[in-house]
């Protein structure tokens, strides 16, 4: 299990929150704070260390490997599946302690909510949602052939912006067309900011979060 900071252990709902690459847990504390949502337990966990092919192969933290962030650049496809399966513990562990399925999203920012977004179209149990920030979908090849139809309802909130030189609006339409295509419903939105988040998307995304996650 993956070292996590939780805030508001005792609630009834959950979002597991993933953080970008070379960042920790502690990233998304203040977007936290500032959704003031106490009905809902926030799990923000660290991704692991390896190194990365994209940095020289610096050692940081990393929820999979990337090789490049071309359209057509090769994918880490063993360390994104090795995520997955620990994410679906995650999941599973707040299932365990009396939390259903449908009252836990997932959400991420940059190569977390890439994660996010393969873990929970893979997942064999109905959730609340995924947020997706300023990311992309990994695999999306693979997605027609490995989605699993419990998460086939799954809302999906994706948001970028207008200015991301990291990863390419281009590129995260591209990735809503392909979650589109499998029969996903993706609501979209944009942002004048770089790979970021912004107070106004903050705003948005708490609207969404009290429509999946109601109080």
């Amino acid at each position: 299990m993956l070292e996590s900071i939780i805030k508001h252990p005792q609630a009834q709902d959950c979002i597991i929150w993933m953080h970008g690459l070379g960042a920790d847990g502690h990233d998304f504390e203040p977007v936290v704070q500032m959704l003031n949502l106490p009905h809902i337990k926030f799990i923000l966990p660290h991704a692991p260390y390896r190194p990365v092919t994209l940095n020289n192969g610096y050692e940081m933290r990393a929820w999979y490997d990337i090789i490049g962030l071309q359209p057509d650049s090769p994918q880490d496809e063993i360390g994104i599946n090795s995520m997955q399966s620990t994410i679906n513990s995650m999941i599973e562990a707040e299932i365990v302690r009396g939390i259903p399925s449908y009252r836990i999203l997932l959400a991420g920012f940059s190569q977390g909510g890439a994660i996010a977004l393969h873990t929970a179209t893979r997942f064999d149990q109905p959730l609340a949602g995924v947020l997706a920030l300023s990311t992309y979908l990994p695999l999306k090849n693979q997605l027609q052939e490995k989605q699993h139809v419990a998460n086939q309802q799954l809302p999906i909130w994706m948001a970028h912006g207008r200015q991301d030189s990291v990863i390419t609006l281009s590129t995260a339409q591209s990735s809503r067309q392909a979650l589109e295509s499998a029969g996903y419903k993706v609501e979209w939105h944009e942002y004048e900011m770089p790979h970021s988040v912004c107070e106004e998307e903050v705003n948005d995304i708490r609207d969404f979060l009290l429509r999946v996650l109601p109080a």
